[in-house]
């Protein structure tokens, strides 16, 4: 084992990344030349920097921390955050196909991405004051700041409306009491983003720093997906926040959902990434694989799945496209983001399940990135909003009838 700045190297995969990027419909077309030297730079990064050596992290189920760096160099943080702030100040796309290619390399790095950008640059922006905007922005740009989001509870995942964390004023301050649950980055973030309820019984946002007497943020150990990403707890026992880093103006769920929807966004382009990967592994293999003598792409059942597996990921990529041009103009509702997050989540999955059988054996060992995606994928099938409260979204909107009550 050799060192590279104080992180230990793991073993890299002797061969290159073969992966090829796949547009059926020529879906680049739509896409402006910004969005897709963006995309591009990603790509390359990830076969670089993620491919030799996500699977080793993986098996070991550690964090590649050095790559928190790497990601603020190629503005995988706050993409579209003001440049003003330290952000690339480019558009809803752009951030879209940058989570897709991020994805494709692990859900786990696209989870580091996301939740740097959505859920902690994006309310800071959004709702923060201009003191609170010049203080941490910058610096969650580059990664020299690590932040992460602390909505969901031990006891209140779907229903976040029942927290149970609260505030309670004293002075210049809120003293802070709780927990928060499942929290990606929390372990090595230095700024969480808390929701909590005041003695009205209103939600307010909050900047919490590290180091403040009484957080802790424990990790989470046992996980068999995303092991690449770092998950844990929240723990505030009268941890005084100053009134200085509350968000002035938001009350209500209605602050946390808006961050949700943008971190929904991007797990909606980013899962296109990784079935778009076991995709191309499974078309390669089909072509490389020999029985009955010849190449198993050969034969009609494998042909279906292929076939079928193109087409999802077509339609899917169609829908975020729009979805997109819809962000751009502020049009986009939370439903359709939700109906987009779902379907393509349910996509990305059954495509990995699928490409796992063309690949036989091969494709429950990690010569192949089939597994990995296929254990990320069921998390990411539940966080942000589980497949079934999605469904019950879209329910919502059509019918108007509330089924949650």
């Amino acid at each position: 084992m050799s060192e590279n700045n104080g992180n230990p190297l793991v073993v890299k995969r002797t061969k290159a990344d073969p992966f090829q990027s796949h547009d059926y419909y020529n879906i680049d077309a739509l896409l402006e030349e910004d969005h897709i030297l963006a995309r591009d730079a990603v790509r390359d990064w990830v076969k670089q920097e993620v491919t030799p050596v996500i699977e080793d992290y993986f098996e070991k189920a550690e964090c590649p921390h050095h790559l928190f760096k790497g990601l603020g160099e190629i503005g995988a943080f706050g993409p579209s955050i003001p440049v003003e702030y330290g952000g690339g100040g480019m558009d809803e796309m752009a951030y879209g196909v940058i989570m897709q290619e991020l994805e494709r390399g692990d859900s786990g790095i696209r989870s580091m991405a996301s939740v740097q950008t959505s859920l902690v640059m994006y309310p800071i922006f959004r709702y923060g004051t201009e003191e609170q905007k010049q203080k941490y922005l910058p610096k969650l740009a580059t990664g020299e700041m690590i932040g992460c989001f602390g909505l969901t509870e031990p006891d209140h995942g779907s229903n976040p409306g029942g927290m149970v964390t609260n505030i309670k004023e004293d002075g210049d301050a809120y003293i802070l009491n709780g927990a928060k649950m499942w929290i990606t980055n929390s372990p090595v973030a230095d700024i969480a983003v808390v929701w909590a309820k005041d003695e009205e019984g209103k939600i307010r946002g909050m900047v919490v720093e590290k180091g403040m007497k009484g957080y802790s943020a424990p990790e989470i150990h046992g996980k068999l997906s995303l092991r690449a990403s770092i998950t844990g707890e929240l723990v505030f026992e009268d941890v005084r926040v100053p009134k200085e880093n509350m968000f002035p103006d938001i009350r209500g769920l209605r602050g946390p959902l808006s961050c949700l929807s943008k971190a929904r966004y991007g797990i909606a382009w980013g899962a296109i990434g990784a079935a778009m990967d076991c995709y191309d592994s499974a078309l390669r293999y089909s072509i490389e694989r020999e029985q009955f003598g010849k190449p198993i792409g050969h034969f009609q059942l494998t042909q279906k799945k292929l076939a079928e597996m193109i087409t999802e990921i077509t339609k899917a990529q169609l829908m975020v496209w729009r979805l997109g041009s819809l962000a751009n103009k502020g049009e986009a509702s939370a439903a359709q983001i939700s109906m987009a997050k779902r379907n393509n989540v349910d996509m990305a999955l059954t495509i990995a399940r699928e490409a796992r059988q063309i690949h036989g054996g091969m494709g429950i060992t990690n010569e192949y990135p089939i597994m990995r995606h296929m254990m990320n994928l069921e998390s990411v099938i539940t966080y942000e909003g589980t497949h079934d409260i999605h469904l019950l979204i879209t329910g919502y909107d059509v019918t108007g009838f509330n089924a949650f009550k």
